[in-house]
């Protein structure tokens, strides 16, 4: 595919057409990798603007999942050195929130560990919300597993944005990283809470494993569902998981894929996740190949960046604008 034949697609894109799967292959495969970023940056630029979304989270419950996910350190299956506790306590969640305000952070999410978090910590964590909200103006999101209809219902009352679920691949690949709970079981949770008014949140982690393909389907996946908010996590091989020996992508794939999921989700916030430090070396490059969002501060239980406020100078430096918090 020439440069000519990129820049066809791009516009067909901007002017309301969409990629197919044949397409996304064969960008993906062209060897024009430069005009393929300049490109998704453009559609970037069209769609979103020079705006900048972030957002952060807080490790609400750790360790001792039932989950068998193999890139997972919090799964009791695996045998990763993770802190391990019931819940975060209210005063250092409610300190939190209130210090990702003062920086500009627009949401603040608590995540748990966990097939689901049970009736009675929901519970807890809404209050915990609600102590939030008489102290903040921070928005709320949450992740706290395969929820059922009653206790999204619970959450939206509280006043959670967004509600994530990551499918995490493809579904061809996911079952070869986790047999405990199925592709249909997250994307049931993703479509209850669309039914209540919920915005979603999901994406997926890529370096598992799974092939270039896995990555355009769930990129697919994610436009099907109209999913508007997709964190992208890079796998960060820990110690004591299945995956704690995998080899880390290269800058090209992980650019490319960057690149091929704005192309497929062009008017997604397509957001930085976990990982981010295994590219720490072309971040900048990363912020022009298509993404317009983040996840800031640390991710769960490794370390997300260098800060905040160091990740907030940087993407202001890359040309974008956070907007300040009111």
């Amino acid at each position: 595919m020439g440069i000519k034949e990129i820049t066809n697609i791009k516009d067909r894109i901007i002017n309301g057409g969409v990629l197919t799967k044949a397409e996304a292959l064969e960008l993906l495969g062209n060897p024009n990798f430069g005009a393929f970023y300049r490109a998704a940056n453009e559609i970037r630029e069209y769609f979103k603007g020079n705006i900048f979304d972030v957002c952060s989270i807080e490790n609400a419950k750790s360790g001792a999942c039932s989950e068998d996910c193999k890139w997972c350190s919090q799964s009791a299956h695996n045998n990763a050195n993770v802190d391990v506790y019931e819940l975060v306590d209210t005063d250092l969640a409610v300190s939190m929130a209130k210090k990702n305000e003062r920086y500009g952070v627009k949401r603040y999410s608590l995540v748990t560990s966990g097939r689901a978090v049970s009736d009675k910590n929901l519970d807890q964590l809404c209050e915990t919300y609600n102590i939030i909200r008489k102290e903040s103006k921070i928005g709320f999101c949450a992740s706290m597993g395969l929820l059922s209809k009653e206790q999204l219902y619970k959450l939206k009352e509280v006043g959670i944005e967004h509600y994530h679920c990551n499918l995490e691949s493809s579904r061809r690949f996911f079952p070869e990283v986790c047999s405990t709970h199925t592709y249909d079981e997250k994307i049931l949770t993703l479509k209850t809470a669309q039914n209540l008014g919920i915005g979603i949140c999901s994406g997926g982690i890529i370096g598992m494993g799974e092939t270039m393909e896995d990555r355009v389907d769930m990129a697919f996946e994610l436009r099907n569902l109209n999913v508007q908010s997709i964190p992208l996590n890079i796998l960060n091989p820990v110690e004591g998981t299945p995956l704690g020996k995998n080899t880390p992508l290269s800058k090209q794939e992980i650019l490319s894929t960057i690149a091929i999921f704005r192309f497929i989700n062009p008017n997604a916030n397509i957001r930085f996740a976990g990982g981010r430090n295994m590219m720490k070396d072309f971040q900048e490059e990363a912020l022009l190949t298509g993404i317009n969002s983040a996840v800031v501060g640390d991710m769960l239980t490794t370390t997300g960046s260098s800060g905040v406020a160091e990740d907030l100078k940087n993407f202001r430096k890359a040309g974008f604008v956070i907007p300040e918090n009111k």
